[in-house]
């Protein structure tokens, strides 16, 4: 990392703040005893990395250390530093014996707590993430270790509750027997392979969402395996419905005081007492959501994440890191084992498997047909003969009779795209998405108005023309939950409707006779799985303006059918969507096959995840001069960009106060073989940026999912 001793060529700043001047940076030799304040005689000085999002202060401070913390002084510990006028806070990185940053030193101006929160694994994790995503090691930290709470830090010095059983290697303590791997081939071989101490990698499609062999008694036993080689695990999973299931499953194997749970819907106070567990070892294994990749598991043997292709996998905050490559950068670094599940298969783990650094554990076909519901798709020949009317409606003569009957034997899904009542409008003749002429937002019916006007800016737009087809007719794009909810109360009167979208999300539903109306991600689970589902708006989610919009309705689809019950008990799922090739993966149940069509075709379009992608989002003449500036110091390498725009950007929301709307974004595209140069090119640019302050900001993001 870059020493203070480029001060000279790089002056610091601080936010909101003027830049550092050199004199403001002097204080104390190193070595020796100045104005009565006597400094530490074994490695005196200390290296702090500074909070702070800035690129150019991304690198360790030298401070010397005050003989008075010297014993609380450790590496990883939170202290606070005098910078610029102000006391920062920051971590000690590191203590060293001579400082080689060229002028005098400022002692530490305290150490906020005794408590080593950063280990050096977690140190070098942050690390590597930083510079693989072209980030700040301080936005890294942030994410991975949580906000202080100092009576739990007491507690935690105090030395109470008891280190976590650790079982003998080779022992199976309280852990199934890996029953549910039984059905997929080499399962039961990696289970011998975790509880043997190895480090196998391994990418699994469990074919149920429910039940006994279900996805979370999968993952659990496989912890379990490792736990009973003394060794530890971290599980990451999108959200809390899912990480109350993978509780539940794993606590039944191994003993609930060696699970400590991260995720900040928790709370501050039991994310901290637990992130402390696991930096005691008073807990071993390490479960929740994005900030758990990051946990601080002794002896790690395992690192696992369901669910990949889950953007909630994705941190809005700059570094905008995944947990899928948190854990595979962690797996590398550690020599652990490594599990990536999902019912799909993202394209990105379809690279591991055609690269041979992950196995695919997969059932043979005979146990498919047995496990998964029959699959209809209502836009078949042998349909449309039937129902001619089926293409244009909604809800097609099938998936009606479908709903009817399985409301006989037991709950019945309705998934639908969107929430609300009727969110959005398209055009008539082309379906293309009706949009304001005055900033760009989506065309909706404002509550009993019949004019239809902006949901961003709320102005009316009467006299709309479609700018693709110069239509003037409009009609609904999707029907939301409620409306669906609304007119499914009315065909089957007197059924119980109960809907999971927005905020009034469902974790798990009864076995009883019920219409459950589901926004895409919002599913409950069924006790004892549904009797059908009903996957509608399927040509909605295809059309999409966005290159994942297959691979992502796919695991939508995937996702909602494994929670229905196998063919063998009448259970299925029906399809209102055309006949695509993302339908027939379903109809077939062949998730890695579709991921395998998806990688192949956008290897030969040279589009992610075949290459890397970096998109630089902000003011026109910051983007082009940082591009050119990046182009040119790469070309002197021999190494030549594909880059696209600069091109206006299609703002998400409303223009915020203040914005001119004319940002742009450019893309640069390079191989994996490049990438260590490009990002080392990248990171170096934008501090270098940053230092001078000649532009105003703007956003650098690498492998962002939603940028094409």
């Amino acid at each position: 990392m870059a020493k203070d001793s480029a001060q000279a060529a790089l002056v610091p700043s601080v936010p909101g703040g003027e830049p550092v001047q050199p004199s403001l940076l002097q204080g104390f030799p190193a070595s020796t005893q100045t104005v009565g304040i006597p400094l530490a005689e074994h490695l005196p000085v200390a290296r702090v990395l500074v909070e702070s999002s800035l690129p150019h202060l991304d690198r360790p401070f030298d401070y010397a250390v005050p003989a008075a913390v010297d014993a609380e002084a450790k590496p990883g510990v939170r202290v606070k530093v005098p910078f610029n006028g102000q006391q920062l806070n920051g971590f000690l990185m590191d203590r060293i014996s001579v400082s080689d940053a060229g002028h005098t030193l400022v002692p530490l101006a305290k150490v906020v707590s005794p408590v080593p929160v950063l280990t050096p694994a977690v140190a070098e994790l942050a690390n590597a993430v930083a510079a693989r995503y072209a980030g700040t090691v301080s936005d890294v930290l942030r994410l991975a270790v949580p906000p202080r709470m100092a009576r739990l830090e007491k507690e935690h010095l105090s030395g109470s509750g008891e280190a976590a059983p650790v079982p003998a290697g080779g022992e199976d303590g309280n852990s199934a027997s890996g029953a549910s791997w039984a059905g997929y081939r080499n399962g039961v071989a990696f289970l011998r392979h975790l509880s043997a101490g190895g480090s196998p990698r391994a990418v699994i499609n469990p074919l149920q969402g429910y039940g006994p062999s279900g996805w979370p008694q999968l993952l659990a036993e496989a912890v379990a395996a490792t736990y009973a080689a003394g060794r530890g695990a971290v599980v990451v999973v999108p959200d809390y419905r899912d990480l109350d299931r993978l509780e539940q499953a794993l606590t039944a194997l191994i003993p609930a005081e060696a699970v400590a749970r991260l995720t900040a819907d928790d709370g501050p106070t039991p994310r901290y007492r637990n992130f402390l567990r696991l930096l005691a070892g008073t807990a071993r294994v390490a479960i929740g959501t994005r900030s758990a990749a990051f946990a601080p598991v002794a002896n790690l043997g395992l690192v696992a994440c369901w669910d990949d292709g889950d953007d909630l996998h994705i941190d809005q905050r700059a570094p905008y890191a995944h947990t899928r490559e948190v854990l595979l950068l962690r797996a590398e670094q550690e020599g652990t084992a490594c599990l990536l599940a999902g019912h799909a298969r993202s394209t990105e783990v379809q690279r591991l498997v055609d690269a041979g650094w992950a196995l695919p554990v997969e059932p043979d076909r005979q146990a498919v047909r047995r496990t998964v519901p029959r699959v209809l798709n209502t836009a078949d020949s042998f349909e449309q003969e039937r129902d001619p009317l089926a293409r244009i409606a909604r809800l097609p003569g099938a998936a009606w009779r479908a709903a009817k009957e399985g409301l006989e034997r037991g709950p019945v899904l309705i998934q639908v795209a969107r929430a609300g009542y009727a969110p959005s409008l398209v055009c008539d003749s082309c379906r293309e998405p009706a949009r304001c002429g005055t900033c760009q937002g989506p065309l909706a019916l404002g509550g009993s108005s019949a004019i239809p006007q902006c949901r961003w800016c709320s102005t009316p737009a009467p006299d709309w023309r479609c700018v693709h087809c110069t239509g003037r007719r409009l009609r609904k794009g999707a029907t939301g939950v409620l409306r669906t909810a609304e007119e499914l109360g009315r065909a089957f009167p007197g059924t119980t409707v109960v809907t999971s979208s927005g905020d009034h999300v469902k974790a798990a539903v009864g076995s009883g006779k019920a219409l459950v109306v589901a926004t895409v991600g919002a599913e409950p689970v069924a006790e004892g799985g549904y009797a059908a589902a009903l996957l509608l708006d399927g040509d909605s989610l295809l059309r999409r303006e966005t290159l994942r919009a297959g691979e992502d309705t796919v695991r939508r689809w995937f996702n909602a059918a494994a929670l229905v019950r196998p063919a063998s008990e009448r259970g299925l799922a029906v399809i209102t969507a055309g006949d695509t090739a993302a339908v027939g993966a379903l109809l077939r149940w062949d998730p890695a096959g579709y991921a395998q069509r998806e990688l192949s075709l956008r290897a030969e379009l040279q589009l992610p995840p075949s290459v890397r992608i970096a998109s630089v989002t902000g003011p026109r003449a910051a983007v082009e001069h940082f591009t050119g500036a990046v182009s040119a110091d790469l070309a002197g390498s021999g190494i030549h960009l594909r880059l696209a725009g600069p091109a206006p950007v299609l703002l998400a929301g409303p223009p915020a106060a203040g914005r001119s709307g004319e940002d742009v974004r450019t893309l640069l595209f390079f191989g994996y073989s490049q990438a260590a140069a490009v990002v080392r090119v990248l990171r170096a640019t934008r501090s270098a940026v940053a230092a001078k302050r000649a532009f105003d900001p703007f956003q650098l993001r690498l492998d962002g999912v939603d940028v094409l």
